[in-house]
């Protein structure tokens, strides 16, 4: 999360530091050109009033003068033949003159640019004919295009240190971010810590009372009571310890490599989808599976385990009652795609965006009395299946119904042994 966090701070910083400059240079080059074009334009109007071939724009003082530019000027009749020329002409092809006044003249503008010559020029009609002012603008096309190349240049090296300077900025700003969350880990993970010895001796105190002939009903209602809860919570600090694991995983930035193994997804899949047959049948729904043969993936068998589990438990808790859950395990490029499917009540957009949350719930029908969940299963199963580099969503909707979507990398080895895995008690807590 920290890692992420100082990601989006750095790309922010960039963005609004880049907009500001390339508005700024921009405009600068912007205003430049603009001021280039209005020199040429002042040039070849003063070049057709006067029919000179110089023109100087500044100070007309005669103390300063801020650019000198010569001008070709071209008197031709009606039907395009050259009748006077400047002296100037020595400077400009005999076939670049012809072509451009061929332009000029086919034009309906008064000024334009040639195409195929760095050429400005414009027109004027007269008593003969027309006049035909040019001018060679490659000297300001090659300025402005320096300018260009030295913005993008100056561009490229700002950003560069602005992604220095915004890097050593992130992790001072998000040192104190940094202490409360390792604080906040250490905490949860202490606590649960602490939390699993008390409860152990509470569920085998409880286990000797309820194992106890004589004693009164009325006192082994309150007993059992008091181990059911013990069981609860002993389940709550179990997950809680889960992801205290995942986010000192995801606080260092490393993964456990050495746990991920070649797994054959579709035997676990329909192992998995086998024990909940009969869960299925006590909640009023059945399962049916599509699973494309030989799906092996990168990971780790008994975390994968207890994501399909999780998935599978939610489905057939808040499928619709004579309805059919649907899971679907097919391979997509170089990833495994397992979805699972279900009828149920439809889960508004604001709520997928939170369903992996710890601890959220998308309703007060989801109440822990109801689900015997706390909200804490597809937030491990969102952890779970991070760690082995895969991803997890959620869509809904009345017609498809609400499915959940696991991608993770295909191995390219073969899968190994299955080894005996701890069967769970069928309650992976709900969303």
């Amino acid at each position: 999360m920290l890692k992420r966090l100082r990601r989006k701070f750095i790309a922010i910083t960039m963005l609004l530091v880049g907009l500001v400059l390339a508005a700024v240079l921009g405009s600068s080059l912007f205003s430049s050109a603009l001021t280039q074009r209005g020199i040429v334009t002042e040039i070849l109007e003063r070049a057709l009033s006067n029919g000179v071939v110089a023109a100087t724009i500044g100070d007309t003082t005669g103390e300063q003068s801020a650019e000198l530019m010569l001008a070709v000027v071209v008197d031709v009749t009606a039907d395009g033949t050259i009748i006077d020329r400047t002296s100037f002409v020595a400077n400009v092809p005999e076939q670049t003159l012809v072509d451009v006044v061929r332009q000029a003249l086919s034009s309906r503008a008064d000024s334009g640019r040639a195409d195929g010559y760095a050429i400005a020029w414009m027109k004027t009609e007269t008593t003969w004919g027309w006049r035909v002012a040019l001018v060679d603008t490659y000297l300001r096309g090659a300025t402005l295009r320096a300018q260009a190349l030295s913005s993008l240049m100056l561009f490229s090296i700002s950003m560069g240190a602005i992604f220095v300077i915004a890097y050593v900025l992130s992790g001072w700003a998000l040192r104190p971010v940094q202490a409360a969350w390792e604080q906040q880990r250490r905490f949860v993970s202490d606590a649960s810590h602490e939390l699993k010895t008390p409860l152990a001796v509470i569920l085998a105190n409880t286990q000797i009372l309820e194992s106890d002939e004589g004693l009164p009903q009325d006192a082994r209602r309150w007993v059992a009571s008091t181990s059911d809860e013990a069981t609860h919570m002993k389940e709550l600090v179990d997950d809680l310890l889960t992801l205290a694991r995942a986010d000192e995983q995801e606080a260092t930035g490393q993964r456990d490599a050495s746990s991920l193994a070649s797994v054959d997804l579709t035997s676990l899949t329909s192992g998995c989808a086998l024990e909940f047959d009969a869960v299925a049948f006590e909640r009023g729904c059945s399962i049916a599976c599509e699973l494309a043969d030989g799906v092996t993936v990168a990971a780790d068998p008994e975390r994968l385990r207890r994501v399909v589990r999780t998935l599978l438990d939610n489905a057939t808790k808040y499928a619709q009652e004579g309805t059919e859950v649907r899971v679907l395990l097919a391979r997509d490029g170089r990833r495994a795609r397992l979805a699972v499917t279900n009828r149920g009540e439809v889960i508004a957009p604001e709520a997928l965006a939170h369903l992996f949350d710890r601890f959220y719930r998308t309703d007060d029908a989801r109440e822990r009395q109801a689900t015997g969940g706390f909200g804490l299963g597809l937030a491990i199963a969102k952890s779970l299946v991070e760690a082995m580099g895969g991803t997890i969503g959620a869509t809904s909707g009345a017609a498809e119904g609400t499915t959940f979507t696991v991608t993770l990398p295909l191995s390219t080895r073969p899968p190994e042994p299955p080894r005996a895995l701890p069967r769970g008690d069928g309650d992976a807590a709900g969303a």
